[in-house]
């Protein structure tokens, strides 16, 4: 097989591809041990090279997994673990591109916290109630923070969607650095921001997903438009 410099990223996107498949249609299943690299290659009608890259790029994604001594194996296919790098993205954007994912992100809390507010246990809901007592019980501003990062993934969870709540994690360390700046810069953001989970909690204590929906939506569009009059005062 000839595989000059400018189709090798063709071949190795069609390992890709085939390997892929092969995971959808069953036949490797999670936690199966993939055939060595040189049978894999044969079977697929691909140069072992091409493979290895396949390989290596499948895990990267969380795909594949590499196990010293043992061989390459299917992952659990963990929706945290295929999402990984969706974190990587929202860490690095910036300006309107980060305003995006915060819009992204209000979506998609509103809807975690109305499913959670049908769905959260009685064990979840008492979680939630301890990060927003810590919050209150305190004016340093990383102790709110950190808790204010557990109270949402706590909710993420009771929404009983893994896929979400692995979206919405990989969202929360860029939201997590928005909101610090906004505690800096404007005064009285931590009262807004108590308020506003009390908000969220009072519904979810009420089983009230529509008032959930807005409370969420409500707390992430205000640091959503924060953000925005940021980037716009940095295009002025």
């Amino acid at each position: 097989m000839d595989e000059t410099a400018p189709q090798k990223g063709t071949v190795t996107q069609r390992a890709i591809d085939r390997i892929k498949a092969m995971i959808g249609e069953g036949r490797l299943e999670p936690g199966q041990r993939l055939p060595t690299e040189r049978d894999l290659a044969v079977q697929l009608g691909i140069s072992r090279s091409s493979m290895r890259e396949a390989i290596r790029a499948l895990t990267v994604l969380g795909v594949l997994e590499a196990r010293h001594g043992s061989g390459i194996y299917v992952t659990q296919l963990e929706a945290g673990d295929l999402l990984e790098t969706f974190g990587v993205v929202a860490d690095l954007s910036r300006g309107p591109q980060l305003v995006e994912l915060l819009e992204v992100r209000r979506i998609l809390e509103s809807t975690a916290t109305a499913l959670a507010a049908a769905r959260i246990t009685s064990d979840q809901l008492a979680e939630v109630e301890k990060h927003l007592t810590a919050m209150n019980a305190t004016e340093d501003p990383e102790v709110i923070l950190a808790h204010d990062l557990a109270f949402h993934r706590e909710i993420a969870t009771a929404a009983g969607n893994e896929t979400m709540a692995a979206i919405l994690d990989g969202l929360s360390s860029r939201t997590f650095r928005a909101r610090v700046w906004r505690g800096y810069q404007e005064e009285g953001a931590f009262a807004r921001t108590r308020r506003e989970h009390a908000a969220i909690h009072r519904a979810l204590v009420a089983r009230d997903p529509e008032a959930a929906r807005a409370a969420a939506a409500a707390h992430v569009g205000e640091v959503e438009q924060w953000l925005r009059s940021q980037v716009v005062d940095e295009v002025r």
